[in-house]
């Protein structure tokens, strides 16, 4: 009897295995698998070429407030915010409970609807992180000329990434529509939908911890001098 194919797993944060897990369901799915792709991403950022940063000048410090127990707090905030936004019911108006009225009177449900509320999730996430993290950097070069160095660094690396980083988190909704798809045309009960909620929902919760992990270390920079 032929063995079935078992992909390997996927290394990496828990965004990562997420999206291989919904992969691996995708049978159909052709080309190399988004969460490879991904996972490739996040293993890059630690070959980045780092010379210009180190070698080069020092930014110049920027005005503005000092990092302190204020700052720290209202970073915390920001990351509280963003959660609350993707785990809190939304609104009638929202995407999501207008496919909540759709079931309630048979009509058919679509994608579309989630894919517009992962979208605008993401948008909102981007907007928040890289704001926070030019914040923290303008911190760092007022502390000292190593934390204003690594300031640098970290720009630099948010420039070389941040192109690939759009495109590669871009399509995710797409691999999500697909999971979107295969669940409701198997389902026998609207069940299912419950079921799509909370992966997108775990997706969304995994995306911010990416996003987040540069602001981390940042942080932790800036709590420790």
């Amino acid at each position: 009897m032929a063995k079935t194919a078992q992909r390997t797993p996927v290394p990496g944060p828990a965004f990562i295995r997420l999206l291989a897990r919904l992969a691996e369901s995708n049978l159909s799915s052709t080309g190399p698998a988004l969460s490879d792709r991904l996972s490739e991403w996040v293993d890059w950022t630690r070959a980045v070429t780092l010379s210009k940063a180190l070698d080069g000048r020092l930014p110049p410090a920027v005005e503005g407030p000092d990092f302190d127990a204020d700052e720290d707090a209202g970073c915390q905030r920001i990351r509280a915010v963003l959660e609350a936004t993707i785990v809190q019911e939304p609104e009638p108006s929202r995407p999501v409970r207008r496919a909540v009225e759709a079931e309630a009177t048979e009509t058919p449900i679509e994608f579309a609807v989630y894919r517009e509320r992962y979208v605008t999730v993401q948008r909102s996430m981007l907007g928040a992180t890289s704001r926070l993290r030019g914040r923290l950097r303008d911190m760092l070069t007022r502390r000292s000329p190593e934390l204003a160095r690594l300031a640098e660094v970290d720009a630099l690396m948010e420039q070389t990434l941040s192109a690939r980083e759009h495109s590669l988190l871009a399509k995710v909704p797409v691999l999500l529509g697909v999971h979107f798809e295969r669940l409701r045309d198997a389902a026998s009960d609207a069940a299912w939908l419950e079921v799509f909620r909370r992966d997108m929902q775990s997706l969304l919760l995994a995306e911010l911890d990416i996003r987040f992990q540069p602001i981390e270390g940042l942080l932790a920079a800036l709590r420790t001098h």
